[in-house]
């Protein structure tokens, strides 16, 4: 390697500044992708018992979801998260997966409430599932019953802040 086709080595630091003045910026692809990623989370609302009036709650005008990146959609073909609130039946376990399986990749679920985390109240019932975990990989638990809807933002800010660390391109 000869001397003048050897870079400088302040020569970042000086682009990066020039760049900096006239409002450019500089950063990877993946990181952009992230970004963009994590500041346009679409949720599938999958309120199945009182839970889902405090998901509803959430998407109102007092928590204001949507300045923070997160807007509720009606199709799963179009979701990045799934909120699960509420009791899952053995009835309406296929369902579930049914609309997980829908979703496209990579694809996040919230588990809301403790009827949702591990049974509940009904937890020794015959015809209630012990936790959305036996059905869908979850990725956050919203402990609570009814858990407050500040929880849930809370849950948001979670799962955006593992989506950084873990990566963009694959889960």
């Amino acid at each position: 390697m000869s001397q003048q086709s050897r870079i400088e080595p302040g020569f970042f630091t000086e682009v990066s500044s020039d760049l900096a003045d006239r409002s450019w910026a500089l950063t990877s692809f993946d990181k952009l992708a992230q970004w963009a990623r994590t500041g346009s989370l679409m949720w599938n609302q999958f309120g199945l018992a009182c839970c889902g009036v405090e998901m509803m709650h959430f998407a109102m005008p007092r928590y204001d979801c949507e300045r923070f990146g997160f807007a509720p959609r009606g199709s799963p073909r179009q979701s990045d998260v799934m909120i699960v609130a509420g009791t899952v039946t053995n009835k309406m376990a296929p369902v579930l997966r049914k609309v997980y399986d829908q979703m496209p990749e990579p694809r996040y679920v919230i588990s809301m409430g403790s009827c949702a985390n591990g049974g509940g109240y009904y937890h020794y019932s015959y015809s209630v599932t012990r936790g959305v975990d036996r059905l869908l990989p979850v990725d956050i638990y919203v402990p609570g019953c009814p858990p407050s809807a500040e929880a849930l933002l809370y849950a948001f800010l979670l799962l955006q802040k593992k989506m950084r660390r873990v990566g963009t391109i694959e889960r």
